[in-house]
């Protein structure tokens, strides 16, 4: 059985360790793996090579087509699972794309990891499979704001959203681009009754200066509603750059 995993260059998995950037366990070492596609198609997204393949028309604001052959690499779930493991790190966080598409594989490839803390990152339009629910530590949900581009049909449904604010081990994490998003913010909190010390806000950015230039405006607006602020470390770091 096999997964499919974004690829950092052709043919090389995106499978690599590194400090975490974005909430609740941002500036912890962990391994990293990226699957490849995604049921959404946020405008501003920067992972779009792993679902804005060629022929795929979904608006995009860099209009960029990638490669399929590319950038996926089809590995067995043992050989994933190894390849992990080989990184020594105890903690691993699995994003994507929409790493929850493949579900049933990814439960049969983290039960073969040995004393790891599994961490998802999510949109929440997907529910966790049966068999994969159990062995993780903390879901990262970040519903899709109407600035994503997406139908909120698709984006934010109701049943799903309501699971989630159920599950102790989800924080969810909110992509803030102007300062009107927090009022659906709010409201999603309002109508979803989530705590709101589990709710991160994050500025949407891909260099230094766009992210500081908006959390100088987002950081009061957090503190005024009592709202998490996290940054994005690793665009500090290392850049908008692949394995990082």
């Amino acid at each position: 059985m096999t997964l499919t995993l974004a690829a950092t260059t052709p043919g090389v998995p995106e499978i690599f360790a590194s400090l975490q950037g974005e909430g609740p366990s941002a500036g912890r070492p962990v391994a990293f793996v990226r699957l490849s596609r995604c049921n959404l198609a946020c405008v501003w997204c920067d992972t779009a090579y792993t679902w804005r393949f060629e022929g795929d028309n979904r608006p995009h604001r860099d209009a960029a087509a990638f490669d399929r052959m590319a950038n996926q690499v089809v590995l067995d779930e043992a050989e994933v699972a190894a390849r992990i493991m080989a990184l020594g790190q105890g903690r691993l966080v699995i994003t994507g794309g929409e790493p929850l598409l493949q579900g049933a594989a990814l439960a049969r490839m983290v039960a073969l990891l040995e004393g790891m803390e599994i961490e998802i990152e999510t949109n929440g339009s997907v529910a966790p499979h049966a068999a994969l629910d159990p062995l993780v530590t903390q879901y990262n949900v970040s519903p899709k704001l109407k600035h994503a581009g997406n139908p909120l049909e698709s984006s934010q449904i109701p049943e799903r959203l309501a699971e989630w604010s159920k599950k102790p081990q989800v924080w969810f994490k909110f992509v803030i681009s102007a300062p009107h998003d927090l009022g659906e913010v709010l409201a999603l909190i309002e109508t979803y009754g989530i705590g709101r010390e589990r709710v991160f806000v994050m500025p949407e950015g891909t260099s230094s200066e766009v992210l500081r230039e908006r959390e100088r405006w987002l950081a009061p607006l957090a503190l005024e509603h009592g709202l998490r602020l996290t940054d994005r470390l690793h665009i500090h770091l290392y850049g908008d750059t692949r394995g990082t």
